[in-house]
């Protein structure tokens, strides 16, 4: 059951904030305080199994038991006392949100379809491309995030959707791959920005599993030549410490976490969880994968991310700090960082993406290119 829970799709949420007070005069939600509800920034609350979606603001007053946020906009259902949702880093749902031109396309994978949004860089004919890939449980939606930053800064964007996460095409064994088969679903996006709409420099950003998704993309695709940089947020740098937290979280044994890792690797086992092929976790390892990277990266994660350790991530950056870029965050938790501070959030992005420009420069003019270097704390 706890390997089965790792690699299937979730088909609903847990709803743990309640909705205590709904002021419509004022503006204001109360919910019940919990670690996510109290956080500083910008969120979306699902609720009511996800027939309604509000964006929140500031927190404007707390007691010891509860938290009261300005409400930004009620995008659909019915806001209500007594009702449940959860918190949620998506904030855009959709391109309309954000003001910007865009287009809906359609990719085409390994499996089928794969709908995704194209949105332009603000200088016109830009040929610099950023891919966008969100996590584990969630959509292309997630991504909407960082657009801002990447626009700015001369990148078109595309915002991609990969296998089984109720957009694009299902797998045949509908499993979760943990980054190992969904990569192929990136490469097409990779392909699309390249072949089709004249990309020569690609940057690739991931959001949780969607950074191990990206970094093997960026490890294993034909295409990888053409990708520039890579951007992580709250990222699976290796899926074992991860899935160790997340087991000691839910108070799940040492020998079930154990046999539970076995199980999904087994060649003779892994059946019993309903996958198609086993889960080569060396593969999945970018700390032991560490030499195969050969462009600049930038992570950006949170010391309490609460779902992700950041650990793997602090290691690689240790591991690669010729290549690596590293911000600690704090308070954040895991993938809301653009939620509880997008000042600092896109200013690290794009202070980042002007090494990249710093490069090119050099790389033109016959110099050895220079790498990212290791950023200190925030």
């Amino acid at each position: 059951m706890v390997a089965r829970v790792v690699v299937t799709p979730p088909r609903g949420r847990a709803e743990a904030v309640r909705i205590l007070e709904v002021d419509i005069v004022a503006g204001t939600v109360t919910l019940a305080r919990s670690a996510d509800s109290a956080l500083p920034g910008h969120y979306g609350l699902w609720f009511s199994r996800d027939t309604g979606h509000v964006k929140m603001g500031e927190i404007v007053g707390s007691t010891a038991d509860t938290v009261t946020r300005n409400i930004v906009a009620v995008d659909f259902g019915e806001l209500r006392p007594g009702t449940r949702g959860r918190f949620s880093g998506w904030f855009y749902l959709t391109p309309h949100d954000l003001g910007h031109p865009f287009e809906s396309v359609t990719l085409t994978t390994t499996v089928g379809l794969a709908p995704a949004w194209v949105i332009p860089a603000a200088e016109a004919e830009s040929a610099r491309w950023a891919v966008l890939v969100h996590g584990r449980g969630v959509k292309r939606s997630e991504t909407l995030r960082a657009v801002g930053v990447f626009r700015g800064s001369g990148y078109n964007t595309l915002l991609v959707s990969w296998r089984n996460d109720g957009d694009a095409s299902a797998s045949e064994d509908k499993r979760y791959g943990l980054g190992g088969t969904e990569w192929l679903d990136v490469e097409a996006g990779i392909r699309y920005a390249k072949e089709e709409r004249g990309a020569v420099d690609i940057v690739l950003m991931g959001w949780s599993m969607g950074g191990a998704t990206v970094l093997q993309a960026a490890t294993m695709s034909e295409l990888a030549p053409v990708v520039r940089g890579i951007v992580l947020e709250s990222p699976v740098v290796d899926w074992a410490p991860t899935l160790h937290f997340q087991a000691r979280e839910m108070r799940v044994p040492s020998p079930v976490r154990n046999a539970a890792i076995v199980l999904l690797g087994s060649r003779r086992a892994y059946r019993l969880t309903g996958q198609g092929a086993p889960i080569d976790f060396r593969t999945l390892d970018f700390v032991l994968r560490r030499d195969e990277l050969t462009v600049p990266i930038l992570i950006m994660h949170s010391e309490d991310d609460g779902f992700v350790p950041s650990t793997a991530s602090l290691a690689l950056a240790n591991a690669r700090p010729d290549i690596v870029t590293y911000h600690s965050w704090t308070t954040a938790r895991h993938a809301k960082l653009w939620n509880y501070d997008r000042e600092l959030f896109e200013n690290q992005i794009s202070a980042w993406l002007a090494t990249l420009d710093l490069t090119g420069e050099e790389d033109a003019s016959g110099h050895t290119g220079c790498s990212a270097r290791r950023g200190g704390a925030d």
